[in-house]
């Protein structure tokens, strides 16, 4: 993964300030991505982007990630640290669009299913059925006795089946954290949304550096290139100096 400068990452946090979150995500996804063409981005399985901004948010931010969770039993506020690399590495290898299919072979049904991509789970969302469009969209091929068969004929339990086989062949798609709190010891189990959070880290790291700019070019008159050129240690002895006077 090539990450580009401070400058290079500042215009992406620009970009994504006029995003909804569905877009913001794939913005990040384009950024942690460059070498993937931006079409196929959005049909990538879900769990490929979530490693991928896993990686990102270790490479701009480093390994721990700090978490605040409240209890659902007691109220109690849990803080813990997380492991980006570990996640982005857990989460599963490339799959790319074209070996992301599962297939299920039940009472007599073969069916074939793509893995979903998040331009498959925003579409879905805006049907009035969002499993049914979710279904058509991602069935591949199914078959019983040699006969096609449209998915909305597909009986509960072999859509059941078809769940479990996306699950395990994807489980990057839902990250989900269960906890116990150290005063209760009740399990809180909580959805883990990397790319709410990792805008929420790019947002506070952008507007910190535009008040070193801001600050650094008032102090000795240097352009916004110049300042975004030095190092960050160096960007912070400069503040100390202008601090001290």
């Amino acid at each position: 993964m090539a990450i580009t400068g401070a400058a290079e990452v500042l215009a992406t946090w620009e970009a994504g300030l006029a995003e909804a979150p569905t877009g913001l995500a794939l913005l990040l996804h384009r950024t942690a991505r460059p070498d993937v063409d931006a079409a196929t981005l959005p049909v990538l399985p879900v769990g490929e982007r979530e490693a991928d901004l896993f990686a990102l948010r270790r490479a701009l931010f480093g390994e721990r990630m700090q978490v605040r969770l409240g209890c659902a039993a007691c109220g109690e506020d849990m803080e813990f640290d997380l492991d980006a690399g570990e996640f982005a590495h857990s989460l599963g290898g490339r799959v790319g669009p074209g070996g992301s299919v599962v297939r299920v072979q039940q009472d007599g049904w073969d069916v074939e299913f793509r893995l979903p991509g998040t331009a498959d789970l925003t579409a879905a969302a805006r049907a009035a059925d969002p499993r049914a469009a979710l279904l058509a969209r991602c069935l591949v091929s199914a078959e019983r006795a040699g006969a096609a068969v449209p998915a909305g004929d597909l009986p509960v339990p072999v859509q059941r089946r078809i769940a479990e086989a996306v699950e395990a062949a994807d489980p990057g798609a839902d990250v989900t954290l269960n906890i116990a709190c150290p005063e209760c010891g009740a399990a809180t189990r909580a959805e883990l949304d990397i790319a709410s959070y990792l805008w929420t880290e790019l947002d506070a790291w952008a507007r910190d550096l535009l008040l070193d700019v801001h600050l650094l070019a008032t102090s000795y008159g240097w352009s916004e290139p110049e300042i975004m050129a030095l190092s960050p240690l160096r960007r912070r002895y400069y503040l100390e100096l202008c601090a001290d006077v």
